[in-house]
């Protein structure tokens, strides 16, 4: 039966017929691979997927062009959109977030390490990552490629790029190594087998390991400090005390650490002590807090022995009274391990040294414990006598600190 005159369908509106502006703002919200099928579905969604403004957002969004960059290009948002994706197409899920990391180091580095932006190398090409590729015989992550495409890594000096420590008798600064010098150290042996070293300390030759496959007890792409298992009857057997389960969350969580002054910058160098916000004490006029760090290459599974250094910051507020000035007379540690065995020392100083403190100044220094087990705590107290009256004495609180090992494994070689 035929429908009623007043019921008839009106003819189907034609997307020639649409106003452009609407057509433009539903284009605005697609993802750039939306956006290029636009250009393949007819001729007037190819001339509006064209429009320039369009591609302006993907261009910040995943690759970062500034305005003052597009100026310089003297090219289209499109153009430079495109021509950029020949080149860094494989790694657009990455390219942003690292080349953030990237930029957001040197300038910090600029500010407070600027020695150390000297030691930056420039990028390297696709063919010279696929020529390692080649040499090795296993295929590099993706994210490690990107941030390569970036900087590659840095030449071998002192200090390194991925953080520095120092006790009396022990220094580590770990370099970032460039592509040819990872290649070169790549592991094929029982125990590292297909490995390749992220990082280098020229004093230790401690190395962080990135697994390139999963084979011997690893996840592919875990990242790693090597230890010898020092009780194994095999040689090969070693620890991985675990320091990122990939090379994208590995760098960034690194650096967003230095650049938001997680890690201390003592001498020109990144030190990287961890500093619990809550791990601050303060008593009368005089404030304590405290930073730690474990260190893998003193440790050992077998025997337990973890090995942790810890940095103490003594302060006395500038708004005291100058005849608050004060020397510390002695120490009082109560050290509890994960099985709640407790050890107490008492005794004079600090690290050899009996400080004054007064409105203003601060002192800083470093000694180290270890555990039997993977963590454990330290808290305690300083005893001050008051330099214009010496028949004054009073105890300062020094917080609980807490130290745990990072996660590890065993190799199964």
């Amino acid at each position: 039966m035929a429908a009623p005159p007043d019921m008839e369908l009106s003819p189907s509106l034609s997307l020639e017929l649409l106003p452009t502006d609407p057509l433009l703002l539903i284009l605005s919200f697609l993802d750039y691979r939306d956006l290029v099928s636009c250009c393949y579905l007819n001729r007037r969604l190819n001339q509006l997927s064209s429009h320039d403004p369009l591609w302006k957002r993907h261009c910040k969004k995943y690759w970062l062009i500034s305005e003052e960059e597009k100026s310089r290009r003297n090219q289209s948002w499109r153009a430079i959109f495109i021509s950029t994706y020949s080149d860094l197409g494989r790694y657009i899920h990455y390219y942003a977030t690292l080349k953030k990391a990237w930029d957001d180091l040197e300038q910090y580095l600029g500010q407070w390490c600027p020695r150390m932006i000297s030691s930056l190398k420039e990028s390297v090409r696709e063919e010279d990552l696929d020529a390692v590729e080649a040499q090795i015989r296993c295929k590099l992550p993706d994210d490690y490629r990107c941030s390569f495409r970036i900087h590659n890594g840095q030449k071998l000096v002192v200090p390194g790029l991925m953080g520095s420590m120092a006790l009396s008798n022990h220094y580590r600064s770990e370099d970032l190594l460039d592509i040819d010098t990872a290649a070169g150290g790549f592991q094929q042996r029982l125990g590292l087998k297909q490995c390749l070293p992220l990082t280098f300390c020229i004093h230790t030759g401690l190395s962080q390991y990135m697994a390139l496959e999963s084979v011997e007890g690893r996840n592919k792409y875990e990242i790693f400090y090597q230890c010898p298992e020092q009780m194994a009857r095999n040689p090969s057997t070693i620890v991985m005390f675990i320091t990122g389960t990939s090379y994208l969350e590995w760098f960034t969580s690194y650096v967003n650490k230095v650049v938001t002054g997680g890690y201390p910058i003592i001498r020109d160098q990144i030190f990287r002590y961890v500093h619990d916000k809550d791990c601050v004490a303060t008593t009368e006029d005089i404030t304590v807090s405290v930073s730690t760090s474990f260190l893998p290459e003193l440790s050992s599974v077998h025997p337990p022995h973890y090995f942790f250094t810890y940095r103490i910051r003594i302060e006395m507020s500038k708004d005291a009274l100058p005849e608050n000035a004060c020397q510390l007379e002695s120490r009082y540690w109560r050290i509890t391990n994960a099985k709640g065995d407790v050890e107490e020392v008492q005794g004079p100083g600090v690290v050899g040294e009996f400080p004054v403190i007064s409105p203003g100044k601060v002192y800083e220094y470093t000694s180290c414990t270890t555990f039997t087990t993977t963590s454990g705590y330290m808290e305690g107290y300083y005893t001050f006598h008051c330099l214009y009256n010496k028949d004054r004495f009073f105890n300062v609180t020094i917080p609980r600190f807490h130290m745990v090992c990072p996660a590890f494994k065993v190799s199964t070689a």
